[in-house]
């Protein structure tokens, strides 16, 4: 477990570099916390090497408290697509030099992060992909095209795990962003939970965490990612 700057900026890493597989972890509109540092963990104890970039690194890195949303706001304005591409291209040939190809690597994102990870998706740089949560699904951010759009670019499996209580992503656009990626060449899934909130699987939110989806949705990711990426 160590913050250095092996992509050029601050990334957290977790996990043996012998690892056969890896994850990028992204983080949600709060940084990379310790909620994002323990998903990290997590995987890492599940074999993975496990990266987080830190997406913020052009503003400092800051780690913005859970109760005040409206600070992090600055923060994912100053997004773009190219930074985006750019830092998770670095993070990807950071990971080239120990060993790993695209096949080997998965994304997975929380919040923010969920939409960040389905563009990963699209940059033929990883091999599966998960996205928490992921808002844009009709609305473009960070300049990137809306989820319905960018489906069409998809080049690995993806999978969207998304809560019915959601209050920034409705059912009725996940079930938007479900026709978009059906409709696509590469295995696409999409899982609701019923009782779920925006951040149920995030454990440092009381109020929003939700133990029975955070479990299933967690089982999910670890099994669709030990499906379709290869060991090899």
């Amino acid at each position: 477990m160590s913050e250095s700057a092996p992509a050029g900026f601050p990334v957290y890493a977790s996990g043996k570099t012998d690892a056969t597989r890896a994850v990028i972890v992204i983080q949600e509109a709060f940084g990379v916390n310790d909620h994002i540092r323990s998903v990290a963990d997590r995987f890492a104890d599940e074999g993975y090497l496990a990266v987080a970039p830190h997406l913020f690194h052009r503003d400092g890195s800051p780690e913005i408290p859970y109760d005040d949303f409206s600070a992090a706001m600055p923060f994912m304005a100053s997004l773009t697509k190219q930074g985006l591409t750019n830092d998770l291209n670095a993070t990807t040939d950071f990971l080239a030099t120990l060993g790993f190809r695209a096949p080997n690597i998965a994304a997975v994102g929380f919040c923010m992060g969920g939409t960040v990870s389905f563009f990963a998706a699209t940059l033929g740089t990883v091999g599966a992909a998960a996205s928490f949560y992921g808002g844009g699904v009709t609305t473009g951010r960070f300049g990137l095209a809306p989820l319905v759009e960018l489906a069409a670019e998809l080049r690995c499996p993806w999978l969207g795990l998304y809560g019915d209580l959601d209050q920034s992503i409705p059912p009725e656009q996940v079930e938007v962003l479900r026709d978009a990626t059906d409709a696509v060449s590469v295995t696409t899934e999409i899982v609701r939970y019923a009782e779920g909130q925006h951040g149920f699987h995030c454990d440092a939110r009381p109020a929003a965490f939700n133990e029975a989806a955070a479990t299933d949705a967690r089982a999910r990711a670890l099994a669709f990612f030990a499906e379709h990426l290869s060991d090899k």
